[in-house]
């Protein structure tokens, strides 16, 4: 099969296109052909080496990147019932030991694996299921009313444009600190109740006049010296979500308690999360979609200002590459 792979980690020019052997189905997975791969900030940092025996396991190479994807299922171990093959399907999963998705077929453990809901296409569930997850599991954590405030910090990103469509939902009012004008309009499209560009706008005084008792909780996705002052804004009963891997984290305390948190990828979360997109308008942004062959260029698109998410096109839906 056609995949990107790592002969080592290093920079862009480390991301070559060639043939590799189709992975082995365990009993228990599910082997999908890749149509749509997510490309996130992650994945340069796992180009780069960072990730090197974090997950307690030695790195080998060839190594094929990409967390999440959609396509179809191309087989099927024999433990697992509830998919056929041709089913339309998304997953996330950890590049380390099997590979990632950067490649025509993944494989990845049945449990990890959902149904792509019928009204959201392909292109969009390719790069959803590591953002939502994550985001839907934040919002579970802080477990909010419907009518308790919540800031979403970075909410034009792939993460936060999530939860912030996530919380509407829910019947929460959101605060969502964006990324340029853009950003900002992405954001408002989403349906947040109020829109700051964390840029050039004074987050505090925006939260004040949005919640002026303080807001009842954030959720991260970005850190830094404007994410830690806007903290400032959560009452000290609140809560704050801060996925792990966001990074820098708060250097001094915000008052409120800060929880940092994996995204739940099981079957139950996921299937959480279908429901809700079943029954709402939730949609992933993608701002730009790259060929394999111009895989160079994604990572390259990491390090520019974009909203939404990055993908690459592994192949179309009649199976052409």
């Amino acid at each position: 099969m056609n995949a990107v792979v790592l002969d080592r980690f290093g920079g862009v020019e480390e991301l070559a296109q060639r043939l590799i052997p189709v992975p082995e189905v365990g009993e228990d997975d599910v082997l999908i052909r890749v149509e749509v791969a997510g490309v996130a900030s992650w994945d340069a940092v796992e180009r780069e080496g960072d990730y090197d025996g974090v997950f307690g396991t030695a790195s080998t190479f060839p190594y094929v990147l990409g967390w999440d994807a959609a396509g179809t299922v191309a087989a099927l171990g024999s433990n697992v019932t509830r998919f056929e093959i041709g089913d339309r399907v998304y997953a996330a999963t950890v590049p380390v030991v099997r590979g990632g998705f950067y490649a025509e077929y993944a494989v990845v453990e049945a449990e990890y694996v959902a149904h792509v809901p019928d009204r959201l296409p392909t292109e969009q569930a390719g790069a959803m299921a590591w953002d939502a997850l994550t985001a839907l599991s934040g919002l579970e954590l802080l477990d909010l009313r419907s009518d308790e405030t919540l800031m979403v910090f970075g909410a034009s990103g792939g993460v936060g444009h999530m939860a912030v469509q996530l919380a509407r939902h829910r019947g929460q009012r959101v605060l969502a600190v964006a990324s340029g004008d853009d950003g900002v309009a992405l954001a408002k499209r989403l349906g947040a109740d109020a829109v700051v560009d964390g840029r050039k706008d004074d987050v505090l005084v925006a939260a004040s006049e949005f919640a002026p008792t303080g807001l009842d909780a954030a959720l991260v996705t970005v850190g830094g010296e404007t994410a830690e002052r806007a903290l400032r804004a959560v009452k000290h009963t609140g809560r704050i979500a801060w996925p792990n891997g966001v990074y820098p984290v708060p250097a001094t305390s915000p008052g409120a308690t800060v929880s940092y948190y994996d995204g739940d990828r099981s079957r139950s979360a996921a299937e959480r999360l279908n429901a809700i997109i079943a029954t709402s308008t939730f949609e992933t942004h993608v701002a730009r979609t790259f060929a394999m062959e111009q895989v160079r260029d994604a990572h390259l698109a990491l390090r520019e200002h974009y909203v939404g998410k990055l993908t690459l096109r592994i192949a179309s839906h009649d199976g052409t590459p």
